[in-house]
């Protein structure tokens, strides 16, 4: 199983079209395939049918060659459907797969059952199927319900709780380097802390 995200990366509403265009052309091309996939979460762009981002996994003998064909930037060329005047035709977004993430152990998690909720056929609201993983460390939390099984349900709650926590290890990361370059712009002189002062140049 491998998770994919796409994202319109900050861009304007017309990514976030794109994003949506991009995922029907995905599902269509892992239905060719023979391959599962299955929407985990998304977040919605502010027009109807838009996609700021979502992350899907998917599954099966030739998820290595979907994936190949889809990471990295993606250019989708049309007009604007919100700026008709709009002279710009190219809108790009982006594709990462959240491959190697390190799994985390049974014993790290706090899963609970829950009925499914929301559209899905006749299992839903009639098994305890939904799965609620906790990182015990952090508090982070996904619930999961795209299965049909608890235990399926259980393994892509602990790849995804994976990926949070690998983003959000990234994500941090990011932010400390920015500390460190913005600190070389914020040191102030004067009113220091601690005073040292050299008696002996000539050690």
């Amino acid at each position: 199983m491998k998770l994919l995200q796409l994202s319109s990366a900050q861009g304007p509403e017309e990514c976030c079209f794109a994003v949506a265009k991009a995922l029907k052309k995905l599902i269509k091309e892992a239905e060719q395939l023979k391959l599962k996939l299955s929407i985990l979460e998304q977040e919605t762009g502010r027009h109807s049918d838009t996609l700021r981002s979502v992350l899907v996994s998917v599954e099966g003998e030739q998820t290595v060659q979907l994936v190949d064909q889809w990471v990295g930037t993606i250019q989708w060329i049309c007009q604007s459907p919100y700026r008709p005047k709009h002279g710009r035709k190219n809108w790009f977004i982006g594709v990462a797969c959240f491959d190697g993430v390190k799994s985390i152990d049974d014993s790290e998690i706090k899963f609970e059952t829950m009925r499914s909720s929301g559209a899905g056929g006749q299992h839903v609201n009639k098994t305890d199927s939904a799965v609620r993983a906790t990182h015990l460390a952090t508090g982070l939390s996904v619930k999961v319900q795209t299965e049909r099984s608890q235990h399926a349900n259980k393994r892509v709650a602990i790849l995804l709780l994976s990926q949070k926590l690998e983003s959000q290890r990234q994500s941090m990361a990011s932010e400390h380097k920015a500390e460190r370059r913005l600190f070389h712009h914020q040191i102030e002189r004067g009113n220091a802390k601690r005073v040292f002062k050299e008696i002996n140049f000539i050690e």
